[in-house]
């Protein structure tokens, strides 16, 4: 069985705070998308196509999130 880590824990509470409603990226804190990006960066789902798909459109919204958080501009005008 494999063993749960602090690191799986966290990436499954930031998701979850990302999943529970369509504004989920706004309550994170820059910090947080920047940790969340690196977590899902090492976790692998290769062996699962459609978690592998999953994680790649992640880490692209994940990364303007970050451009939004930076250069204080949301590129979607809203």
């Amino acid at each position: 069985m494999p063993r749960i880590t602090n690191d799986d824990r966290e990436r499954v509470r930031l998701l979850n705070v990302v999943a529970q409603s369509k504004d989920g990226f706004k309550r994170l804190s820059l910090e947080e998308v920047v940790r969340l990006q690196e977590l899902l960066e090492r976790k692998d789902y290769t062996k699962n196509k459609k978690l592998e798909k999953s994680k790649a459109t992640l880490l692209k919204k994940i990364n303007v999130r970050i451009y939004e958080l930076t250069e204080g501009k949301d590129i979607w005008g809203n």
